[in-house]
């Protein structure tokens, strides 16, 4: 049971790896979840676009894909975050762009805790616990 984080057609952010996958621990405990095996996959907006079309039929740029293989309290799965998407998000959202980096890292883990965004009401909720998660990121991950 690991996480991991790898770089498809872009280069790997200068994220403090262990420091991350702690955070990410500590915050799947706080809903009564274990980590299974999670990869971090951070690509290209072209590469999502291309894993968008391919897995969900979608035809537009986001900035995480989340593949969910969990079992009971234990959550793994691959998310896909493009790099690209997160920049611009930083832009027009006025964050920097690490912490709009590790909202979206976090985000992926969310849904893997069972959290939505789709439904009514649900952004708000995901948001709210995006920005709990947010608030234990260890000091040492707040800049990259």
């Amino acid at each position: 049971m690991a996480i991991a984080f790898y770089a498809e057609d872009t280069k790997l952010p200068a994220i403090k790896k262990k420091a991350v996958s702690n955070w990410v621990k500590e915050v799947a405990a706080t809903y009564g979840k274990k980590i299974g095996d999670i990869s971090y996959i951070f690509c290209s907006d072209e590469k999502i676009l291309e894993v968008n079309r391919q897995y969900l039929q979608h035809d537009y740029y986001t900035d995480i894909i989340t593949f969910d293989y969990t079992s009971g309290d234990k959550i793994s799965g691959d998310l896909f975050i493009s790099l690209d998407t997160v920049k611009t998000n930083s832009e027009a959202f006025n964050t920097s762009y690490n912490e709009e980096l590790h909202r979206t890292i976090i985000h992926g883990i969310l849904h893997l805790c069972g959290i939505n965004d789709k439904g009514p009401g649900e952004r708000e909720i995901m948001e709210a616990n995006e920005n709990k998660a947010l608030a234990i990121l260890p000091e040492e991950c707040r800049e990259i």
